[in-house]
């Protein structure tokens, strides 16, 4: 399995699953917040990533102080 095709499983698994992957995220990304602290960078990881596994759909980073 190439990375072309372990990226189409995940955007299909996201399709799919879309909910359960986003609150997964979200969990992992508080979890980063209290270990690491940056929490402006890993909101924008996380909605990156939401972004990636959703398809493709990106949607823009929150405003600071969100």
């Amino acid at each position: 399995m190439g990375f072309g095709d372990f990226k189409d499983k995940l955007q299909g698994l996201g399709e799919e699953h879309g909910d359960k992957v986003e609150q997964g995220m979200d969990k992992a990304g508080d979890m980063a917040k209290d270990k690491f602290g940056h929490e402006d960078q890993v909101d924008q990881a996380v909605e990156k990533g939401k972004g990636f596994v959703g398809g493709g759909e990106e949607q823009p980073p929150p405003e600071p102080g969100q």
